[in-house]
């Protein structure tokens, strides 16, 4: 059984946690990813998991409109509707990631000169065959490429809350900002998804 994309939340909390992905990891994926067909929107979905920290159903439901501007541009961050996450957690704001930006932005110039293009109904992640994808979808497409990949037992999502965690310190005082960008309910919830890192352990302990 793999514990990849879904949302590994196995009440009362984590029973198997799942493993992050290293920063060698990522540029190997983006790399797998861009000789496949269709890289542009596959890196765009890899991106929103490990960078964005979305859930599967969030990667498939994610509208354009979220993103754009009245002036139909692109903007800094995703304006994600409570009835694309969970349903439980509220209306969150994400900030995107300037790599993943990047990306948005080459793929939004692309589907917005289609006739089928809608800037308020149309979804960021489609298929080639339909507008649109599922949350399953979603889910089948990231275990096959980790399993390509040898990266079984990875999760974009855990990943990006562990590295937000690493970095918390730089910027603010607590945990509540990432909690909020995810969309836990509870505080305990995001501390469940962030690793332990032995090495920054070892660390701290030689510093008293």
């Amino acid at each position: 059984m793999y514990y990849l994309i879904t949302d590994l939340v196995t009440k009362p909390g984590l029973r198997k946690q799942s493993k992050i992905l290293t920063r060698q990891q990522i540029e190997t994926m983006l790399l797998y990813l861009g000789s496949t067909r269709h890289p542009l929107w596959k890196r765009v979905m890899f991106l929103l998991s490990v960078k964005s920290g979305l859930r599967s159903k969030e990667i498939s439901g994610v509208k354009w409109s979220m993103k754009v501007s009245p002036t139909s541009e692109l903007g800094d961050s995703i304006q994600l509707i409570n009835d694309v996450s969970k349903g439980k957690s509220g209306d969150r704001i994400i900030q995107i990631h300037k790599e993943l930006k990047k990306l948005l932005v080459e793929l939004y110039d692309r589907e917005h000169s289609l006739n089928s293009f809608d800037v308020q109904t149309s979804v960021v992640v489609r298929t080639e065959r339909s507008p649109n994808t599922s949350s399953q979808s979603t889910i089948n497409m990231f275990q096959a490429w980790y399993r390509d990949l040898g990266f079984i037992g990875c999760l974009g999502r855990r990943t990006f809350i562990t590295d937000l965690s690493k970095k918390v310190s730089l910027i603010s005082e607590s945990l509540r900002d990432i909690q909020v960008m995810v969309g836990h309910k509870n505080l305990q919830t995001t501390q469940r998804y962030i690793e332990v890192d032995t090495d920054y352990q070892r660390e701290m302990v030689n510093l008293i």
